[in-house]
């Protein structure tokens, strides 16, 4: 077959790659059909950044080749990626958040008049032809600083098209969005479908994949799984391709016993956005809180760890009303959180992986001002052993350890202070299934010793694999509460977003 009669718009043949000796990439083939979606998936360390890197000129392969819209090469440059027709919007948007939308768009690439003067009435009506072919329309003076998050998103993709981009890659779009954001990427990928651009999708999340994917291609350890249509895989399949573990093993069985209320909330409203939230939380139990962005859950968080006051209703803690008036209150009563972003409310990530773990219980481990290094070692080691936690010591800064090690380090700290109940925000966004399997583990053990867990999460699948109970949060109030066994994502969706409400005890 003659290059011009492939069906491929990328391939990617036998690529090998290593550093200092270990080996990244070991053989790797890849290939895209143009305007579609193609998954790439995989464990951290399974080789989908390394392999992202290379076809985007970051890195250069050990050996292999680069077939792109029926050119061969060797490597790629930035510069000569870009030139071809390949565009990478990593999950760290790149963005100056100082510039407007439509200098953001052209960045270095700005339509001049004489003298080499900025064509600003041109930048502007050609950022706004952009952002009006993905359906979104802005003010293009607007600095980028000033708007949300998933808008920024949508100026990197305006970037990229405005290179000409016949492929896309988009690493983690959906780690920063949820809800009706989502659900607006998801129409911006398919008109880009449409218009024929390829797009490299990289998610942890599988509901997604299955949703907007025509093939997913699938790496462990460096090395290929395989390659297949999304229509011909289920999600056990390829969770089991991915980890080796079939989905039933993914969410652990639970065999506990429910105890008494640790937790009593009545009718609690806060100035954010709680209005009226009444539950209960039992020993051993993990109680799932789901609902879409804006909802209130991480508000609901807040309100019960004391980092938001109440304006009415109360807490009660086995029994006993009590008021928070900062989180100290509520570590002292034996609540712990783990919060939604890990990187900027859970560590402090120039420190040691030890500095982290045992900054909670410092004043317990020092006296006169100096802490017994030993027992603080002792008390990493442990954790690192428990927790499985990936690091070369105690030393080590947080910063370089992967999502999935940094969120059991957030754990281990919040573990520290011998909780009884633990509220969980999030708890495995941006890790990768095999450390999401570990830390369900680690959920199902804290349940089993009698914690009682608040689990607030984005992912239906989690919420429904390890929930006793599952609230359903709208508008700062609880719309349904509903059992794992009686339910399915369709019916919390529905809760979640219309007008549908069950009466809640």
């Amino acid at each position: 077959m003659r290059e011009s009669q492939n069906p491929y718009i990328l391939e990617m043949r036998n690529i090998f790659k290593s550093f200092g000796g270990v080996n990244a990439l070991r053989d790797v083939s890849f290939q895209c059909r143009p305007g579609t979606v193609h998954a790439l998936v995989g464990e951290n360390g399974a080789g989908k950044s390394t392999l992202i890197k290379i076809l985007a000129g970051a890195l250069l392969p050990d050996s292999g080749e680069i077939i792109f819209k029926g050119q061969k090469h060797q490597s790629f440059s930035t510069r000569k990626a870009l030139n071809s027709g390949i565009s990478v919007i990593y999950q760290e948007l790149a963005l100056v958040s100082q510039m407007t939308v439509a200098e953001n768009i052209f960045l270095g690439r700005e339509p001049r008049k004489y003298f080499g003067i900025v064509d600003k009435k041109r930048l502007k009506i050609e950022a706004k032809k952009l952002l009006k072919q993905l359906g979104f329309e802005v003010d293009m003076d607007m600095e980028v600083g000033e708007m949300t998050v998933a808008y920024q998103q949508m100026v990197e993709i305006a970037k990229a098209l405005s290179k000409n981009a016949d492929l896309i890659i988009m690493d983690e779009p959906s780690a920063i969005l949820a809800g009706h954001e989502l659900d607006q990427l998801f129409l911006i990928i398919e008109s880009l479908k449409k218009r024929g651009v390829t797009i490299i999708y990289i998610s942890h999340r599988l509901e997604e994949v299955f949703r907007i994917a025509n093939e997913v291609t699938i790496l462990k350890d460096g090395q290929l799984v395989g390659t297949k249509p999304i229509k011909d895989l289920s999600r056990g399949e390829l969770v089991k391709m991915m980890v080796g573990r079939t989905l039933e093993e993914v969410f652990p069985v639970s065999f506990n016993q429910l105890g008494n209320p640790v937790i009593q909330v009545e009718e609690i409203s806060t100035k954010t956005i709680l209005n009226q939230v009444s539950f209960n939380l039992r020993e051993g139990e993990i109680l799932g809180v789901a609902g879409m962005v804006g909802s209130g859950r991480t508000e609901l968080a807040r309100a019960i760890f004391g980092a938001d006051p109440l304006t009415s209703g109360t807490i009660k803690i086995k029994g006993q009303d009590v008021v928070f008036k900062n989180p100290a209150d509520a570590i002292r009563s034996k609540i712990s959180l783990v919060p939604e972003d890990r990187k900027y409310h859970g560590l402090f990530t120039k420190l040691s992986i030890l500095n982290n773990i045992t900054l909670p219980i410092l004043s317990k481990i020092s006296r006169w001002g100096f802490t017994d290094k030993k027992k603080e070692n002792e008390i990493v080691e442990r954790e690192r052993q428990i927790h499985s936690i990936d690091m070369t010591s105690g030393n080590q800064e947080v910063q370089y350890l992967s999502g999935g090690n940094q969120q059991k380090v957030v754990l281990s700290k919040s573990l520290q202070t011998i909780p009884e109940v633990i509220i969980m925000d999030e708890p495995t966004r941006g890790v990768d299934v095999g450390a999401k399997f570990e830390i369900y583990q680690l959920i199902r053990q804290l349940n089993k010793d009698g914690i009682a867990i608040l689990m607030i999460s984005s992912e239906l699948p989690e919420i429904l694999g390890l929930s006793d109970r599952i609230l359903v949060m709208r508008e700062g109030k609880i719309v349904a509460e509903l059992t794992p066994n009686e339910t399915n994502e369709e019916m919390i969706i529905e809760f979640a977003t219309t007008n549908t409400q069950q009466s809640v005890p």
